[in-house]
């Protein structure tokens, strides 16, 4: 049901699909970005559908009410406390360690509001796994959503947060003026 209504919206939208998750990733995090509108979900959920990889996501636990938590559920999501640090890093690491095939996707931003502290709970759990980090990104003025590249973290935050500024500095958001890169 919700393929045809993803075919259906991006044909309709002129959007198209970028590159896949690349087949030797059988492990990842997967930072998706940027987030500045609730139309990153539509696109980003459509993109997960069509380009036909599983992968569970973060969300915050206000959106996994009625009518939507069903939806939220089967679409991958996992709902998040953002109040309560509560282990979400230790819990991520655990599901990438004993699955064989696992993509988690984390928005680094953490909000749709304007931001230049991007979460950093994404680096931890690949570094801490020891997986690779995929960009995928929502490009609003080519209408286009897909994957960029990978890279494995070096434990050099600074020098690989400069590696996903350098990726995402010219993808176009949905609300411009409220996308940042991080700092």
């Amino acid at each position: 049901m919700f393929e045809r209504f993803f075919k259906w919206h991006y044909k309709f939208r002129g959007w198209t699909l970028g590159a896949n998750v690349p087949p030797e990733l059988k492990k990842c995090v997967m930072i998706v970005a940027p987030h500045t509108s609730g139309w990153d979900f539509i696109y980003g959920a459509g993109a997960k559908l069509l380009l036909g990889f599983d992968a569970k996501y973060l969300a915050k636990k206000e959106l996994f009410k009625w009518p939507l938590k069903g939806m939220f559920l089967r679409l991958g999501g996992v709902p998040v406390d953002r109040g309560k640090h509560n282990g979400m890093v230790e819990a991520m690491i655990d599901y990438l360690n004993t699955h064989e095939h696992a993509i988690v996707v984390f928005p680094p931003e953490g909000t749709r509001k304007r931001t230049t502290r991007w979460k950093r709970g994404f680096y931890h759990v690949a570094l801490g796994a020891n997986v690779p980090v995929i960009m995928a990104y929502i490009d609003f003025k080519e209408k286009k959503a897909g994957m960029g590249p990978w890279f494995m973290p070096s434990g050099d935050i600074e020098k690989d947060f400069k590696i996903i500024a350098d990726f995402y500095k010219n993808i176009t958001a949905h609300n411009p003026e409220m996308f940042a890169l991080p700092e």
